[in-house]
């Protein structure tokens, strides 16, 4: 019997596209911005991904931790920065996001 091997790579974009939005959308943006794989960095660069930014902790105990936060002020930030309309942010972070514009 011969078995298949399937790439996350090797699916459509309409496929990839469905299962990252699965995903939260900080989640995606962290994950696949500025890895070394041009498809998945303009996938996670879609506005679906960027116009809405959350970094408000769900549970008040894990905010964002400063190298994430930090991270995302540096590199995230200013790939999506035109796409972003709406951003809810915690206190603590306000600064590093302002800074970053």
């Amino acid at each position: 019997m011969s078995r298949s091997n399937v790439n996350l790579l090797n699916l459509p974009d309409e496929i990839l596209l469905l299962i990252l939005k699965k995903l939260n959308n900080i989640d995606v943006l962290y994950s696949f911005i500025d890895v070394n794989n041009d498809h998945l960095n303009s996938l996670a660069q879609e506005k679906i991904f960027s116009d809405t930014i959350n970094l408000v902790s769900i549970d008040n105990v894990s905010a964002i931790d400063q190298q994430k936060l930090d991270r995302f002020c540096k590199v995230i930030l200013p790939k999506i920065d035109e796409n972003v309309k709406c951003f809810t942010l915690e206190p603590l972070s306000m600064e590093c996001i302002l800074l970053a514009a």
